[in-house]
């Protein structure tokens, strides 16, 4: 059975799987799916439109599928879709869609700490980790197990690949490559994420393979006569779809590294 406080806002039209638990003074509106063992913290607000699956953990204060911030938006009927498992802390945002055919997706086993924001028409992948005050403009597109660190801002259509980790305080105005490591400011390729590279299992054959291509790439050569392994692949398909913010550009190989 669910748990629902008596001092909680639900609105009639919203569904509950079994064992959602809402807090005290939390308010979830109409168009609200919540999937079996999600809890809605103390003055959690949940908008209309949002489905989310299992698990789902959502801290006091959050906000989840406001309006976007968008002056074009017209109030259509738009969604924010959120997988499992997902960690919500105090006072995270996340805006809805502005696109009726395309929600908002937070993918599952995510980390959200608190006070970031994701803004409409974002696309964030399995196990990614947002620090506290992480902001993503609209439209930005996050791969499997990225990490940003604390403070980060992201401009609007910028792309970061999956495995990569941004450095806290860096500004992103451009792409960053799958795999990688990005700080400073202005933001500049320094390595691979060796860390997160590891903890995945990515080692051997399989980093070497990458560290060639993140050569390659720093000499602005291709990535012809690399060994096929899943991460080249990977590295090749991201490399060849569009892109609306262009790479960020690589530091020097004598540049040392921000603290």
């Amino acid at each position: 059975m669910s748990r629902v406080h008596e001092t909680a806002s639900v609105a009639a039209g919203a569904r509950f799987a079994e064992g959602v638990s809402i807090g005290a003074y939390a308010v979830i509106e109409d168009h609200v799916e919540l999937g079996p063992g999600t809890s809605v913290g103390a003055h959690a607000v949940i908008h209309s439109f949002v489905r989310m699956g299992r698990g789902n953990r959502i801290y006091p204060h959050a906000v989840l599928g406001g309006e976007p911030q968008d002056v074009s938006f017209a109030g259509t009927e738009t969604w924010l879709e959120i997988g499992d498992d997902n960690v919500f802390r105090e006072y995270v945002t996340i805006h809805r869609a502005t696109r009726i055919d395309r929600p908002t997706r937070i993918g599952s086993r995510c980390y959200l700490m608190a006070y970031t924001h994701v803004a409409h028409d974002c696309q964030i992948a399995d196990h990614v980790t947002l620090t506290n005050a992480a902001t993503l403009a609209g439209h930005v597109q996050i791969g499997e197990r990225a990490m940003l660190g604390g403070l980060v801002p992201v401009h609007q259509f910028v792309r970061i690949g999956a495995f990569a980790m941004v450095g806290g305080n860096t500004g992103l105005r451009k792409d960053v490559l799958p795999f990688s490591l990005v700080a400073g400011e202005p933001a500049r390729h320094y390595r691979l994420n060796a860390v997160g590279l590891r903890r995945a299992g990515i080692t051997g054959d399989r980093y070497r393979a990458l560290e060639t291509a993140f050569r390659a790439l720093r000499k602005g050569c291709s990535l012809d006569g690399l060994p096929e392994t899943q991460e080249i692949a990977l590295l090749r398909a991201w490399l060849a779809a569009p892109s609306k913010r262009g790479l960020t550009g690589f530091a020097r190989r004598d540049e040392p590294e921000p603290p």
